[in-house]
């Protein structure tokens, strides 16, 4: 598995991950505009050329915020979403960033999970956050010493 910077020819497999992943998905204009901001740093895990999965971080100043991340379902419990992780947190010691933060749905309980053990605190509550059906997100984020 190889993880590198998302580029548009990446996207077709992005968007099939996400559209797999989610029953409200970004749309591959948004995935653009991510990917073309100073700010956000894209990035797809790649297994034989075949996208697996992959994230988006936004960063303001020393603040980062994971916009989406998402694991090909044949690949989740493989490793993927922790290289990915890896590769965030490079991110988050470069750019010196205070914390990286981000919503999950309340009922998403393996993904809470994953977070969690990847050093994620249950901050907060976003009452109704979701739609599609309608849903709490837990806020949790991940502090770095600096």
């Amino acid at each position: 598995m190889i993880i590198c910077k998302m580029t548009q020819e990446h996207l077709c497999g992005v968007m099939e991950v996400e559209h797999n992943s989610f029953t409200h998905p970004w749309s591959e204009n948004s995935f653009m505009d991510e990917i073309n901001k100073d700010s956000s740093f894209c990035y797809v895990a790649l297994q034989n050329d075949t996208v697996v999965g992959f994230a988006v971080l936004e960063t303001v100043l020393d603040e980062g915020n994971l916009l989406d991340i998402a694991v090909d379902e044949k690949h989740r419990r493989q490793g993927v979403a922790r290289e990915l992780f890896k590769e965030l947190f490079k991110v988050a010691d470069e750019k010196k960033l205070s914390f990286i933060t981000l919503e999950v749905r309340e009922s998403s309980i393996p993904a809470i999970s994953l977070y969690e053990a990847h050093g994620f605190e249950k901050v907060g509550v976003r009452k109704n956050y979701y739609s599609k059906p309608t849903e709490n997100a837990v806020l949790m984020t991940k502090y770095f010493n600096l």
